[in-house]
């Protein structure tokens, strides 16, 4: 059958089926969108937090679509042997990188319950997230178009050339509010005029997120058509 005729979100739902994460359908369902249907608009797509490659693989099938974009993706991409259980019976976890040490879930650390349930044991036959990852882009065919960065937005901003453009950022890693503000602060320079910001656990459970987005998004000038979409995302597009 014709990939054409059948429909995008069963695609979607068949393509993450099998994919560990947390990004439901809808959520995949308009980034999906906002990219096909912004297929003028240039630049490439900049993921902030991968994980093992759930919405990754949405944003590279509508890379594919559209014809002329590629996914950059930056994660920390814990191994496991970078994550520790803190006094209270939580988990967080460090990684360094070139003798930096970063933190993940320092603030809202992970419940011994969910950690068992949804992270273990993607361990158990893998050493890093990243190896997941990989497995993910591979056999999802999209290996030619993801590019991934282990680090954070402070280190991409480098790295990155000046002239480098961003049609749509999607915003999903650390969220405490000065995390969260210093990726739209890193990523921001980047974006193109019509192009697409998007945040995960938008105005959901995360205070951190919903401050960083009420401050630096929907009370600067610079950005319109600022609208929660799903349950947990948010989105606001660049002024042309």
């Amino acid at each position: 059958m014709n990939r054409m005729t059948i429909p995008m979100m069963k695609q979607i739902e068949e393509m993450v089926s099998t994919i560990p994460g947390w990004s439901p359908i809808d959520q995949l369902y308009t980034l999906f969108n906002l990219v096909y249907f912004n297929a003028d608009v240039s630049g490439d797509i900049v993921e902030l937090g991968s994980w093992c490659g759930r919405s990754t693989s949405i944003l590279g099938m509508a890379a594919r679509a559209i014809g002329n974009a590629k996914v950059i993706c930056i994660d920390l991409f814990p191994e496991k042997n970078d994550w520790k259980q803190t006094a209270d019976g939580s988990y967080s976890f460090e990684v360094t990188i070139d003798n930096k040490t970063y933190d993940g879930y320092k603030d809202q650390t992970v419940w011994k319950e969910p950690f068992e349930k949804d992270i273990a044991p993607l361990y158990e036959n893998n050493n890093g997230v990243f190896d997941i990852f990989m497995e993910t882009m591979k056999k999802n065919d999209l290996l030619d178009l993801v590019k991934p960065f282990k680090g954070t937005s402070e280190i991409l901003s480098r790295v990155m050339p000046e002239n480098f453009k961003c049609r749509l950022a999607f915003i999903d890693g650390d969220h405490s509010y000065e995390a969260v503000c210093q990726d739209i602060k890193n990523i921001e320079p980047f974006i193109v005029a019509g192009g697409w910001i998007c945040f995960d656990d938008a105005f959901s459970t995360y205070d951190g997120v919903n401050r960083a987005i009420t401050d630096l998004i929907i009370n600067n000038p610079k950005y319109e058509l600022c609208q929660q979409m799903t349950r947990k995302l948010f989105i606001a597009r660049k002024k042309k």
